[in-house]
């Protein structure tokens, strides 16, 4: 018997957990050799009777299996894999390649099937997709589990760490009732942060009520705002209570606070500081009890400079302030978010789609999204209605995206970059694409390696890889 299992500590590029079975001893150090050098974590053993116990008793992302092997062969442990770990994938590999044994191979639910002499190239290009597909279904049965948790609840999804920070704020200042002022680019999710924030408070139970200010006249957002008295105008013909009543005891989100006229933004301050107001037509003050959350997608302080926000108000809504960054900043959030959309919009068209390939995901990382989750919504949810199966596959997805791969060096204060900025970044990002590789990065750059050699010199980028 041969039982190898890879010292632990082969560095952070390792990408899977691999389980090897195959009789020929040989056969067996060659694929071991070729996938340790991958990256990935392996374990190989030529006694199928081994592989089914470790099979039992360890997780793996993939299973990578002879056929015919004495005693227990490639299909039993395939129907093992199915059973005890349904996440993870199966490849089949021989020396015995038939019509026959590939079609009931994957009919019993191979990623793939490889016949030997296999080629290098193909055995680690079929590994490493077959180890981002169970990647894919395990965070997909995680989120699964997560929504499940959070029903009736907001759901805010992410693993990225400036995002649990801002979470981790909100949770702390919510059961307060001090203001907060949410920024970030349209459709990052400001609403939704809002919606967190009422959500995990005392208030809970009362009112959550959103206004959008760039919707409505000065005159008609006062009337929504703060009601009317009968008689007050033409047509008022009853009292009409506005939203700042309808969420006494809850929160009133104002969303593009920055879209507010100045007599309007002064009417909002004496409400913040004195909890009461008059309806329109009005001669009586109304004491509210109410949270009040502000959001923008633009720069307040240059508009208090441009003399077009008050910045007394500023400062009364900036108690607590919560920016919320980009997707492009944030894209190990895509696939959870990805897979959130598809079983949203799935079920809501009755549609059986229930995975993405591993391509849409690839090429949604490498998209910049400049309309953020809202945008990554509305791939999915196209995808989702074009769709023929269960996958969404590349087909499903806009023409534009596979064609094109958009790069914005942002920059967190919202500011344009320089051009000495966009070239140190495009770099940086070239040479993280080509992993350090600096022949293949000059290239690119449609430079000599000697001058790409002087730019890491001169923005001190020698150790960039």
């Amino acid at each position: 018997m041969v039982a190898n299992k890879e010292n632990e500590n082969q560095g952070e590029n390792i990408t899977g957990r691999i389980l090897i079975v195959d009789d020929e001893e040989i056969a067996l150090r060659n694929l071991e050799y070729i996938l340790k050098k991958a990256g990935h974590k392996v374990i190989g053993t030529t006694k199928s009777i081994q592989a089914l116990e470790w099979i039992k008793s360890e997780d793996f992302d993939v299973l990578l299996t002879d056929l015919r092997m004495e005693k227990i062969d490639g299909l039993e442990l395939l129907r093992a894999m199915r059973r005890y770990q349904p996440e993870s994938e199966v490849i089949i590999i021989t020396a015995y390649a038939t019509v026959d044994s590939a079609i009931e191979a994957l009919k019993s639910g191979a990623f793939h099937y490889i016949a030997k002499p296999f080629k290098i190239e193909e055995v680690r290009k079929i590994v490493a997709e077959a180890v981002e597909k169970t990647r894919l279904k395990k965070e997909n049965l995680a989120l699964k589990q997560e929504l499940e948790s959070l029903k009736g609840r907001v759901k805010i999804i992410t693993q990225n760490p400036q995002m649990r920070e801002i979470l981790k704020t909100a949770s702390q200042i919510a059961n307060t009732d001090c203001t907060v002022l949410i920024t970030g680019e349209s459709g990052t999710g400001k609403e939704l942060l809002a919606r967190f924030i009422h959500e995990a408070s005392h208030r809970r139970d009362k009112p959550f009520i959103a206004i959008n200010c760039g919707v409505f006249s000065e005159e008609l957002l006062a009337s929504e705002l703060f009601g009317h008295e009968k008689g007050a105008y033409t047509g008022a013909i009853q009292t009409k209570k506005g939203l700042v009543e309808q969420a006494h005891g809850g929160t009133l989100f104002f969303d593009e606070i920055a879209e507010m006229s100045l007599p309007m933004q002064v009417k909002l301050l004496r409400l913040l500081q004195e909890q009461e107001f008059y309806r329109v037509g009005g001669t009586h003050p109304i004491k509210v009890n109410v949270r009040f959350i502000a959001a923008t997608n633009r720069d307040l302080k240059k508009l208090m400079e441009m003399g077009t926000f008050r910045q007394d108000l500023y400062y009364r809504l900036n108690v607590v302030h919560l920016h919320i960054p980009p997707l492009a900043q944030r894209k190990e959030d895509i696939p959870a978010l990805a897979y959130y959309f598809l079983h949203r919009h799935a079920a809501q068209m009755k549609k059986p789609v229930k995975e993405i390939s591993p391509e849409v995901i690839r090429t949604l990382q490498h998209y910049d999204f400049p309309g953020n989750v809202r945008e990554l919504e509305n791939i999915i949810e196209r995808g989702v209605a074009l769709a023929q199966g269960e996958i969404l596959d590349i087909n499903c997805i806009p023409e534009e995206l596979k064609n094109l791969k958009i790069h914005t060096f942002r920059r967190e204060d919202g500011h344009y970059p320089t051009l000495e900025e966009q070239e140190i970044a495009y770099i940086k990002w070239i040479l993280k694409e080509t992993k350090g590789n600096k022949t293949q990065a000059a290239k690119i750059l449609g430079i000599d390696r000697v001058s790409l050699w002087r730019k890491l010199k001169k923005y001190g980028l020698e150790g960039e890889d």
